[in-house]
């Protein structure tokens, strides 16, 4: 027989699915699930959660103002630190789950077909929802810090949106690379603490810049290091410098956009193309 004879082949599931209501509902399903089990029977719940960023906040507080005092005359430093912890939680949050996250439910896409982008997309959507919460602490922190509500927060919600879409693209990204080779997780593991201290999580940026200013300009095509300092501006206080600022004058503020974008498109095709084999490979 011929193939011809066979008809056409038959297409597999695809990434994205053709009722983006129910990708939306199972991302969201999904979600929901994963954070209620995280906490299935812990008796401090969610604060489990709160404690691991304020923990390592209480650490790098401790070192960079009282040993290497890194933070002296920057306004309002403690809780730019915190919100910088949190921040990169997320990313290290989102991104690490979305890596196993194929592998981890393998079962399910091996029975069932669904669009498969929920599988990822879920794991971002979970960790949007524990860094809410985080922000939360934050706020907090700095209203009892002598911080000041601004109308520059509602760059927050964009903000978080943009680092939700980087850390999406990226997981996206890495969880198709999983499925064949099991060493990308321990690359990622060293790429996420490279990409801490690449980024002024506990150091100012203008603090660089007035040492190696190329470098300080080098340090924030980083798009993470872009939205996290532009978060700190538009949120701690006005005197830490913006994104644009930080990153020189001219139309510099772009090419961490463009990264960014890079990262979010590479990820996705790379899903999508890989998507009707997922199955398969697994």
């Amino acid at each position: 027989m011929s193939v011809q004879a066979l008809g056409p082949p038959i297409k597999g599931p695809t990434a994205l699915g053709s009722d983006p209501r129910r990708l939306w509902n199972l991302a969201r399903t999904m979600a929901v699930s994963e954070f209620k089990l995280r906490y299935f029977g812990s008796s401090l719940g969610y604060l489990w959660s709160l404690m691991r960023p304020l923990m390592l906040f209480g650490i790098l507080y401790a070192v960079f103002t009282q040993i290497i005092r890194i933070g002296s005359g920057v306004e309002l430093y403690p809780v730019a630190l915190l919100l910088g912890v949190v921040l990169f939680g997320f990313l290290s949050e989102s991104t690490g789950a979305a890596l196993t996250s194929l592998v981890d439910r393998e079962a399910l896409i091996r029975k069932v077909e669904f669009p498969r982008i929920a599988v990822p997309f879920s794991t971002v959507l979970t960790a949007l929802m524990n860094v809410a919460l985080n922000l939360i602490a934050v706020v907090v922190f700095l209203l009892a810090a002598g911080g000041s509500v601004r109308w520059s927060w509602l760059e927050l919600p964009f903000l978080l949106a943009a680092l939700a879409v980087l850390a999406g693209g990226a997981g996206m990204l890495l969880s198709v690379l999983y499925v064949r080779f099991r060493d990308v997780r321990p690359i990622w593991d060293v790429a996420l603490q490279v990409l801490f201290y690449a980024s002024p999580i506990f150091y100012p940026i203008d603090t660089v810049a007035k040492k190696h200013e190329t470098l300080a300009h080098v340090l924030m095509l980083n798009p993470f290091a872009a939205i996290l300092q532009q978060a700190r501006h538009a949120v701690i206080a006005p005197s830490h410098p913006s994104a644009a600022a930080a990153i020189g004058v001219g139309a510099a503020i772009l090419a961490p956009i463009a990264i960014g974008l890079l990262i979010a498109v590479a990820g996705f095709a790379a899903f999508h193309r890989a998507a009707p084999r997922i199955a398969e490979e697994l």
